[in-house]
């Protein structure tokens, strides 16, 4: 089991109470999807939260550019007919985007679909496979920052 940072654990087990949600869910295995190395959760995407913001975890580091495959809930998109979403580690009803990479929250990576499809319900988990990329970035088109995304992706319901 993941280490757990003492604050995001309370807060997850309150969720959990609270909305009777299951915590690590092992990835699925299925034909043609990234190697089991390849599988990342969200407690394994920053090694340190300090005053100076998130560092990037070793397997981040390692697995940037590469093809991964990650669990969460998909927040609700802010236009229907967008190419990407915010892949978030608990169920959301609003979407989290923040206007820094400074208050980039700890448990949420940006998705960009390698083509349009069908959203779904902020409470479905869903498997994202794509490549993982790392650092600052500003979308030229919704000026959104992020400092994680997964890029040419893809998703399905589990």
């Amino acid at each position: 089991m993941n280490k757990l940072h003492p604050a995001r654990f309370n807060r997850r087990q309150a969720l959990t109470m609270t909305l009777g949600l299951v915590s690590g869910l092992p990835l699925l295995a299925a034909a043609g999807r990234a190697e089991a190395n390849n599988d990342i959760t969200f407690d394994e995407l920053y090694g340190k939260v300090s005053v100076l913001g998130l560092e990037f975890s070793d397997k981040v580091k390692q697995l940037n550019g590469k093809e991964i495959a990650m669990r969460g809930f998909m927040a609700p998109p802010l236009k229907a007919e967008a190419q990407f979403f915010v892949l978030t580690e608990i169920p959301m009803s609003i979407c989290p985007f923040c206007s820094t990479d400074s208050d980039w929250p700890d448990n949420i990576v940006v998705v960009y679909l390698g083509e349009k499809q069908t959203f779904t319900q902020p409470s479905q988990t869903i498997e994202v496979r794509g490549k993982l990329e790392m650092g600052s970035w500003t979308d030229p088109e919704t000026g959104f920052v992020s400092l994680l995304r997964i890029r040419q992706a893809e998703y399905a319901t589990v």
